[in-house]
């Protein structure tokens, strides 16, 4: 869905949504309460946030898997496979999977590591074990109380924050955020905050880091584009293709997760054609585009970066050791 624009202010459509906020975070306790969480015999880290939309989690999830990797670890990654059709445990086949079957995020990290689709985040854990994984991250799911986490690592967009600071339905929030901040053990603050920024991190280790775009093989400087994007906030992905020297002539924003129709792409080239447009999305999209737009629609890939960043990596030489003594991780030694 689209974000909500009373999401980012306390208005009376969300005041009028108080009582129904309530009773989500009266379900939420209650179901936290029946859970027993599993323990994996390795070391999972979780990459979530405390907001509905998008924040960055999937090229964080993506950073963590590629310096693993170069770490010399078999690290899978287990998603709950949003917008799929399949419940899993299920390994995500690029050659046989569809967005509509495993969700456009696994399809995009598959292309980096072993990836699984798991309703119940338990069970797929568990199959990314028993295929090898001496690591296994956990793409969202931390406010899922089936699984115990090693490591939480909450990602903030700094432009958008916390929202109105409610919780669903009246505001962004999956949960209060004192709630969620007594779980993490650091925040990954993407983007430049607004000053003066609220002190709402609870004294947990703050990692700054960008979203910055990644070498695609086109150049955007001084091209007129037509750019579409289906993400929690789409302006996000408009102001990168800016900053990257182009002309946004036409623009569309969809829904968080949408499955583009054939009906509907040939309508946005319809658009293009008619003013010599070139076409941009991001990568999340253009997984689920159908093959005849390859050369038509182009993705604009982004990655993290930030000197903060080598505390995680630092950290993720010394998981295995940190996590077999028992001890608690503390980034701010890293």
């Amino acid at each position: 869905m689209k974000t909500p624009a009373f999401w980012t202010r306390r208005d009376w459509r969300s005041t009028l949504l108080l009582p129904a906020a309530w009773l989500y975070r009266a379900a939420d306790r209650v179901l936290r309460s029946l859970k027993r969480p599993y323990r994996a015999p390795v070391p999972v880290i979780c990459v979530g946030n405390l907001t509905v939309g998008g924040s960055g989690k999937t090229p964080t999830v993506i950073y963590l898997v590629q310096h693993l990797i170069e770490q010399g670890k078999a690290v899978h990654v287990v998603s709950r496979g949003y917008g799929g059709s399949m419940t899993g445990p299920l390994a995500v086949d690029l050659a046989r999977h569809s967005a509509e079957q495993v969700g456009d995020e696994p399809l995009l990290i598959a292309a980096y590591a072993p990836t699984w689709i798991a309703r119940d985040r338990a069970a797929g854990i568990k199959a990314a074990v028993a295929a090898g994984a001496e690591v296994v991250v956990l793409d969202d799911g931390f406010q899922n109380p089936s699984v115990e986490k090693d490591l939480s690592i909450i990602v903030v967009d700094a432009g958008f924050g916390f929202g109105n600071g409610r919780t669903l339905p009246a505001g962004p929030l999956r949960e209060p955020v004192a709630q969620g901040m007594a779980r993490a053990d650091a925040v990954l603050l993407i983007g430049t905050p607004p000053e003066p920024w609220p002190d709402r991190f609870h004294e947990k280790p703050v990692l700054r880091a960008s979203l910055v775009p990644k070498y695609s093989g086109i150049g955007l400087e001084g091209a007129r584009v037509l750019a579409f994007a289906g993400i929690g906030r789409p302006e996000k992905f408009f102001q990168t293709v800016r900053e990257l020297g182009a002309e946004i002539v036409e623009s569309e924003s969809f829904a968080d997760h949408q499955i583009y129709s054939r009906v509907l792409v040939e309508r946005l080239l319809a658009r293009a054609d008619a003013k010599d447009l070139m076409v941009v999305t991001t990568e999340k999209d253009a997984v689920k585009l159908p093959s005849f737009t390859r050369g038509k629609i182009w993705p604009v890939p982004v990655g993290l970066e930030g000197p903060d960043l080598i505390k995680i990596n630092m950290l993720m030489k010394e998981i295995d050791r940190q996590i077999g003594m028992g001890k608690t991780i503390d980034l701010d030694k890293s």
